[in-house]
């Protein structure tokens, strides 16, 4: 018997029969395809037992799911169901800050509309334009763009190489490493902005914006993009001093 007749008989036994030890047989036999995958995510911050771990959890996932009666084999369909459980994994522990489960998708989506609409229009779209597009609010939007500066996270398909970007995902010395104080004073001052504010202070201070391109991407006027930014640095200094005193 070969190993995709094999597969497909204890499918059956447990989507059919319930036979909880074919389950157990199949999850014993497909290990190894979990384990390899698992690997391929190694070197990214995370434990190659943790990456196994997670692995395991989408190969019973794809067990449980996958339907007999399609013309699919078996690991045609484990592969992106555990690749994606492993993509997750990677998703939730890449915030830096806690960002709820809701935010954190529409971040995703939002992202996914910024380049859809920017190809389209050949241009940066108005908070109205993504708002429409991903069916939400302006403040939704905006609250998943401030959000989108509290995730960190190495590309997932970007292959580990020698040279800068190799010695940054490994670590090493900071040069940066003496200001990270006042990094965390500064990311307290934005975390107390409101989600506008905090959009606009990314975009300019993080993303190099000019006042009037982050004025065509929010949908208000230069002046009044000019007057919110010198509100939030205002609003930061005075957030800021009592604990920069007290350190």
């Amino acid at each position: 018997m070969d190993l995709a007749t094999g597969t497909d008989d204890l499918l059956r036994r447990w989507h059919e029969e319930g036979d909880r030890a074919a389950r157990g047989q199949l999850a014993e036999l497909m290990l190894p395809l979990a384990r390899s995958l698992a690997r391929r995510y190694a070197g990214k911050g995370e434990p190659l037992d943790d990456l196994e771990q997670v692995a395991s959890l989408g190969l019973l996932k794809a067990i449980d799911r996958f339907d007999c009666s399609r013309d699919v084999r078996f690991t045609t369909f484990a592969v992106p169901t555990i690749a994606g459980e492993l993509k997750r994994h990677f998703r939730d522990r890449g915030w830096m800050l806690r960002v709820p489960r809701e935010v954190q998708e529409l971040s995703a989506r939002v992202a996914r509309a910024r380049e859809t609409l920017t190809r389209e229009l050949g241009r940066v779209p108005t908070v109205p334009q993504i708002s429409a597009f991903v069916g939400a609010s302006d403040e939704q939007v905006l609250e998943a763009l401030a959000a989108a500066g509290a995730y960190r996270m190495l590309s997932l398909d970007e292959p580990l190489v020698e040279g800068a970007g190799a010695l940054e995902a490994i670590g090493g010395d900071d040069a940066g490493y003496e200001h990270v104080e006042h990094r965390v004073l500064l990311r307290r001052g934005l975390e107390g902005l409101p989600p506008r504010e905090r959009e606009i202070m990314r975009l300019r201070y993080y993303e190099g914006m000019t006042q009037r391109e982050i004025a065509r991407a929010v949908g208000i006027s230069q002046m009044h993009v000019s007057r919110l930014i010198r509100r939030s640095v205002e609003s930061m200094r005075e957030a800021i001093a009592p604990v920069a005193r007290a350190a």
